[in-house]
């Protein structure tokens, strides 16, 4: 089973693909969801050598990252190997 574990931001790599994705409406909703209930749902890293690279959740982490915060709770997974 899958522990959820507070990351500090700075160490959360996010690729330029999903990046592009980003909807500003959509973080600035959760920001304030997040102000009302707490985040609901942990967002998903891998490991990478120094630092962990976003599997899912962009919304969430800028949301966080808009509202001042400096650690995100998240799931650790692994890599899927194709």
């Amino acid at each position: 089973m899958l522990e959820t574990v507070m990351v500090p931001l700075d160490e959360i790599y996010v690729p330029i693909k999903r990046r592009r994705t980003l909807d500003a409406s959509k973080v600035d909703a959760l920001a304030m969801s997040i102000l009302e209930e707490g985040q609901q749902t942990p967002i998903q890293v891998r490991r990478d050598k120094d630092r962990y690279v976003l599997v899912e959740g962009l919304h969430r982490l800028e949301a966080v990252r808009a509202l001042g915060e400096e650690t995100i709770p998240a799931l650790v997974v692994r890599a899927q190997l194709h």
